[in-house]
């Protein structure tokens, strides 16, 4: 008998006992105590932040309050460039190790070539009209051409001020607006790539991600982060829908299309009668640590800002990406009677994945709910969903990303707070506050997404197809993508 299934069982059991105590300490909400046990209002003189009169006796000069804004606006700017550098981070080196390692080792290169290309074509894509598509204008169903080939968006000579002007976006420069939005850009295609991993021809996957991020990415983008209609508003159907750092932009949209995908390239060979072993775990755990990483620029940057939005939602979406380890590890230990490496790197992407729509609207301790939700539902994705389906998503993109991003989207629409960012004019916002109506504009954007994401990369494909074929000659296929289309092996030893 296996001794391990009965401590399996505990461990789990007191995990499920403690996301349960979240789970009603989120219903019943935070409480005050006082020192006699009384639950007092927290009021300006009971909050721990000193109102803005007590820090300054005498009001500041014009020249102070310039300097002290500029240095507020560098801090702001700063922090985003940082931002920056993580979210590229997490495609090369991150993906691309997490990917990279999850591959047979006749392919590893072929999936990190597939990464870095990435960051080099849709970078010159988001400069050259990417970015304008996305962000050009506001509202409608895509953008305008106020920002083709950077225009309106880098520095530029005034000659009636005889200086340098900068656009600005917001508290930051557009041009590191563009530049941050430009990392999404890059990782949501490459997120793509996980599902025809090994048997997809690399023309293909190229000219696959330029309409993709043309056409798919970009009028997304534009309808739920530039006030188009699935931006929430009360104003759009349903009200709209709430998407912090991109839940429905970035990870259902790749997850759908990679599901796609997948099934119309067809299977691997041998798929699923053969074994298709990862090659090297060593690398998928630690590209899934550099993820772990990097999501905190994701998700805590999409505030756009150094302040206290940013803190709330990086400690989110760490508790969530946690929950979401713990989560996957425990449900294999209980069912299979061991917990993996592969399940606890999986089980904190899935975390951070659900997280991802909600990290800037829910609350920390609310999101260790979401992450574990995450990572228990992805495991059964990955494993009882596509076996009893039988299609090929070689790396689980759809799994995990597809998934953990529905799930996400949808308990966002159950967490949602005012108290983390006020978006409704003071009124309640998700569930759990008591508004019913946030729910149904993120069910709506969910099936909106899942429709022109799925429908769309139906069509591309097929026209992909038709141009230049999606798979790999059989030969090829044996060989390995490494060799057949790049000409180089990642293990050479002398």
């Amino acid at each position: 008998m296996n001794s391990t299934r009965p401590r399996s069982v505990v461990t789990l059991a007191i995990f499920a006992f403690l996301i349960l105590a979240v789970a009603a300490w989120c219903v019943s909400g935070p409480v005050a105590v006082a020192q006699d046990g009384a639950m007092p209002a927290l009021t300006a003189e009971s909050s721990t932040v000193a109102p803005p009169q007590a820090l300054d006796a005498a009001p500041a000069t014009d020249a102070v309050q310039a300097s002290i804004d500029a240095a507020a606006l560098a801090g702001h700017n700063a922090w985003m460039l940082v931002c920056c550098a993580l979210v590229l981070f997490m495609t090369a080196p991150g993906l691309a190790m997490f990917y990279g390692g999850l591959v047979r080792k006749k392919n590893v290169l072929s999936i990190m070539m597939q990464c870095i290309f990435l960051m080099g074509m849709m970078t010159m894509i988001w400069a050259i009209y990417g970015y304008s598509l996305a962000f050009g204008g506001s509202g409608g169903w895509i953008g305008n051409a106020d920002f083709l080939f950077m225009n309106g968006v880098q520095r530029y000579w005034d000659d009636a001020t005889n200086m340098p002007i900068t656009p600005m976006e917001g508290k930051i420069p557009r041009l590191t607006h563009m530049l941050f939005q430009g990392m999404f850009f890059i990782i949501t295609p490459a997120l793509i790539c996980g599902a025809f991993a090994e048997r997809m021809k690399f023309s293909a996957m190229a000219l696959f991600c330029l309409l993709w991020g043309t056409l798919i990415y970009c009028p997304l983008c534009h309808w739920v982060w530039d006030g188009g209609p699935l931006a929430f508003n009360s104003e759009n159907i349903a009200g709209g829908a709430l998407d912090f750092a991109g839940g429905t932009v970035v990870h259902i949209s790749s997850g759908v299309s990679a599901l796609i995908a997948a099934i119309l390239i067809g299977p691997r060979m041998g798929f699923p009668n053969e074994p298709h072993q990862p090659h090297n775990l060593t690398y998928t755990a630690l590209g899934a640590a550099m993820l772990w990483v990097g999501w905190f620029g994701f998700n805590a940057g999409s505030g756009l800002a150094s302040d206290n939005l940013a803190s709330s939602a990086f400690a989110a979406t760490h508790f969530s990406a946690a929950a979401g380890a713990v989560a996957w590890a425990l449900a294999e230990w209980l069912l299979n009677g061991k917990p993996t490496v592969l399940g606890a790197s999986s089980g904190a992407v899935a975390g951070l994945v659900c997280i991802t729509p909600a990290a800037g609207h829910v609350q920390p301790m609310p999101s260790l709910a979401m992450g574990a939700a995450a990572g228990i539902i992805c495991y059964f994705a990955c494993s009882s969903l596509k076996r009893r389906l039988r299609y090929d998503d070689a790396l689980d993109a759809f799994g995990v990303h597809g998934v953990g991003g529905t799930v996400g989207a949808i308990l966002t629409g159950v967490f949602a707070t005012r108290a983390c960012l006020d978006v409704n004019a003071g009124q309640k916002l998700g569930l759990i506050e008591g508004n019913t109506q946030l729910i149904f504009g993120q069910l709506f954007a969910v099936i909106v997404t899942y429709a022109f994401a799925g429908g769309g990369s139906f069509l591309l494909l097929k026209i992909v197809d038709r141009v230049v074929g999606l798979r790999v000659r059989a030969e090829s296929e044996q060989r390995g993508l490494d060799i057949s289309d790049h000409g180089e092996e990642g293990y050479t030893f002398m």
